[in-house]
């Protein structure tokens, strides 16, 4: 077990934390699990509905690590069957289900992502479909029979879709339960997840008591907000940063968030500790400590997490190049225009990867992100002619357009 008493280890578990219900039963937990020298068992899931892990998704990450480090076992679910029906939460609508192969290939990208964060000797990577596919009729009706479909309803999602006269699919019921059931399965003591999954973690709670089981406790963790500072970070918003993106896009991206959001990047996401925190949280409110600097020091633990340190500070000399000097990178890469007198912006930001689509291209020109010879580009429509151009996406993208 981790030397830390357990007033440290309380206050690690709970930094960053918008909720741990019920606390007193962790407490007791803890205190059992360190008398005992048994560690307690860490459950969290992951379904592998897409192949690409953003900042957002390693808050739990962290956590987990944070429970590893105090010498805890944690069990990270790939949802592989869970995922094949498609966790519900915050939908609006049925979500298209994913076929077995999909899931499989996104789950080995996740595993190979996570372990830049977990410790891969001390990580049990478990399939829920071992347990779940095999599960006959009957168990599956017993399961069901443990919750009523007023139960359900209390959900706010399928609230408004019930309200709304939206479709419920009677397999999106099944979700919490088999979330649910994954944790008597393994008996958890302690479950980690979002504050959207609450009812799903409280659904594990139950079912564990339904078995005579001890229930689990739930840390629950915060979305973290994207880029912009408001809603929460996804990759269709366009405000993520994902954690295998090159180099200088984390560092530029972290740069360019808000003073007041770093902070919660930092107690989120950094590993620096409390007291560090703490200290850091002082001295930008009595000005000894310069926001930008400390938002250096974040994007550079960050890139060095993902990458390594060397890199990390190749990052930084190169955003300072770019905005503090107001120089531009050294390696703009260059697109060599095709046969034709007259320029398309859109069609060149999807064809050199600068936008995943032409109509994202032309989002990104009406938002007024795109200029061409630092001067802004707004209509998406009207062709230039050919020649030598210097184009800018955002903060940190270039492309030099050559005849």
């Amino acid at each position: 077990m981790h030397p830390q008493n357990m007033e440290e280890q309380v206050k690690i578990i709970q930094r960053g934390a918008a909720e741990i219900l019920p606390e007193k039963e962790l407490l007791v937990k803890l205190n059992r699990s360190q008398k005992s020298g048994n560690p307690l068992k860490i459950k969290v899931g992951f379904d592998p509905t897409a192949p690409d892990i953003h900042l957002g998704h390693t808050v739990l990450l962290e956590k987990m690590r944070q429970f590893q480090d105090l010498g805890h076992e944690v069990i990270l679910i790939i949802g592989d069957l869970t995922g094949m029906i498609g966790d519900p939460t915050g939908r609006s609508e049925i979500r298209k289900p994913l076929t077995r192969e999909q899931v499989l290939k996104n789950a080995e990208t996740y595993k190979e992502q996570v372990f830049k964060i977990l410790d891969r000797e001390k990580t049990h990577v478990r399939f829920n479909s071992e347990w779940l596919a095999g599960m006959t009729a009957m168990e599956i009706i017993k399961l069901q029979a443990r919750q009523t479909v007023a139960r359900m309803l209390e959900r706010e999602d399928f609230k408004k879709r019930f309200a709304e006269q939206s479709p419920i699919g009677i397999h999106e019921f099944m979700y919490p339960l088999l979330q649910g059931h994954d944790s008597v399965v393994l008996q958890a003591d302690i479950e980690i997840g979002g504050t959207d999954q609450r009812f799903n973690l409280l659904m594990g709670r139950e079912l564990q008591q339904n078995e005579g089981q001890e229930p689990q406790v739930l840390v629950i963790m915060p979305l973290l907000e994207g880029t912009d500072g408001v809603k929460k970070m996804s990759k269709s918003l366009d405000n993520y940063i994902g954690i295998s993106e090159e180099p200088k896009e984390i560092f530029g991206k972290i740069m360019s968030i808000s003073d007041d959001l770093m902070i919660r990047y930092y107690e989120l996401l950094s590993h620096i500790t409390l007291e560090e925190l703490n200290k850091l949280k002082k001295g930008i409110e009595n000005g000894t400590v310069h926001p930008m600097e400390a938002k250096k020091s974040l994007a550079m633990e960050i890139v060095a997490r993902y990458y390594d340190a060397g890199t990390a500070q190749s990052a930084r000399e190169e955003f300072e190049n770019i905005f503090k000097n107001k120089g531009l990178p050294d390696d703009i890469p260059e697109y060599t225009l095709k046969d034709g007198n007259e320029i398309w912006l859109p069609g060149i930001m999807k064809d050199s990867g600068l936008a995943a689509s032409s109509g994202e291209a032309i989002r990104l020109i009406k938002q007024g992100g795109v200029s061409i010879d630092s001067e802004k580009w707004s209509d998406p429509n009207k062709k230039i002619p050919a020649g030598e151009y210097l184009l800018k996406v955002g903060k940190r993208r270039f492309l030099k357009i050559v005849p």
